[in-house]
This record gives C-alpha cells, sequence and structure tokens, in this order.
C-alpha cells in the first residue's frame, strides 16, 4: 500500500471515491462493483487488498468501513453480462457504484486501466489500485463481500454447483455441479464454458 499516492491527490481533490469490482471471471452470477468515501480520520486499521484476507477478516472489515466511510455497491446481471460483455458490464457496474453515492466526489480512483463512460466526477485509472492505495482496497473488500454473500443466497436455491465457497468460478465443484445438474438462470451464456455445454446440449437435442 502506498499512502503518498491519494495524499498527494488529496491536495487537489479532496473526496476521492476508491471504485472497484469483483466478479469477472466467474460463470455464474452479477458482476458487482463498490465505490467507497473513506472518513480520513476514521480508517479502519489494515486496509488491504481484499485477495489477502480470509472470509471473516473481510467481512470484518466490511462492517467498519460501512460504519465509518460513504459506501454504495451496484450490480449488473447476467442478462446485460450477456449482452453487453463483461468488460462493459463491470465498467457499468463501476459507474453506478459511483452514482449511488449519498454524494458525488471529488474524484473517482478506479482500479484497473479503463474508465466508465459517463462519470459524475472526474477520474483517474489506477492499475493495481486496490494494492496500491487505501480507497481502492476498501472498495474492493466492499465489493468482495457483497457479491459472495448473493452467491451464497443462490447457493442455497440452486445447491450442488458449490457457488458458496467458489463464488460461481470454474472450479472443479462447479463443473461437476454442470455435468450432473445443467445450466441455470444464474449462468452466463456469453462465458464459453456455459456456451459450449448450452450448444452440445443442443445437438444432442435435434
Amino acid at each position: 500500500m502506498d499512502p503518498t499516492i491519494e495524499a498527494r491527490l488529496r491536495q487537489e481533490f479532496p473526496a476521492i471515491a476508491g471504485v472497484d469490482e469483483v466478479g469477472r471471471g466467474p460463470w455464474a452470477g452479477p458482476v458487482t462493483a463498490a465505490a467507497v468515501v473513506l472518513d480520513r480520520g476514521n480508517i479502519p486499521p489494515g486496509m488491504m487488498d481484499s485477495k489477502k484476507l480470509g472470509a471473516r477478516a473481510r467481512a470484518a472489515r466490511s462492517a467498519e468501513i460501512h460504519a465509518t466511510a460513504q459506501v454504495s455497491i451496484a450490480h449488473v446481471g447476467v442478462a446485460q453480462i450477456d449482452r453487453l460483455n463483461i468488460l462493459r458490464a463491470s465498467l457499468l457496474a463501476m459507474r453506478r457504484a459511483v452514482e449511488g453515492l449519498p454524494q458525488v466526489p471529488d474524484l473517482a480512483l478506479i482500479d484497473g486501466c479503463h474508465l466508465p463512460d459517463g462519470l459524475p466526477c472526474k477520474a483517474l485509472a489506477l492499475i493495481r489500485g486496490d494494492a496500491r492505495a487505501e480507497s481502492v482496497a476498501a472498495a474492493s473488500i466492499v465489493a468482495k463481500v457483497a457479491r459472495d454473500a448473493i452467491m451464497g443466497a443462490l447457493s442455497q436455491q440452486y445447491p450442488g454447483y458449490g457457488w458458496e465457497t467458489n463464488a460461481g468460478y470454474g472450479t472443479a465443484a462447479h463443473r461437476a455441479g454442470l455435468d450432473s445438474l445443467g445450466v441455470t438462470p444464474h449462468h452466463r451464456r456469453s462465458f464459453r464454458p456455459i456456451h459450449n455445454i448450452l450448444c452440445a446440449r443442443k445437438i444432442l437435442n435435434t
């Protein structure tokens, strides 16, 4: 983490929203984005990339962020993912997250190398932002916890795919579920593994 990045930017942009998304790679479920404006006088300790935290620590950190910061979370579902493609859907989720903040920030610090169109404020793309800037790390944590909760709930409706642990990624358990149970309404039909399954079954039924 490099605290000097946001410190330098705050000289010109006092209210910085860190923005990150999760769920670009999974075969099922939405893509989720979060925008977080940290309270500079009350930043939860130990902010870091959500990928380096265990589930329990991540959930605790997310609760602290919600209690002390401005937070907005947005989701884009499988229908729009299949219609737009996953990159555009991710950018749409990030734009919606920024738009959902209670106040328009001075700057949106976006994780990655692409900027969403139509943001209500100035924006800067920051590659590996979740490992370099506290507000982006906070957004990463919040988005991950929110999306994992969705996939956990979906796993109760559609057991057998392992979504409660794999979050929709293409694990062996997920593949086994597809083989035995088939494709659900929450699978991304534009993704090649799902597309191939649907095409193979269509051929068998003709």
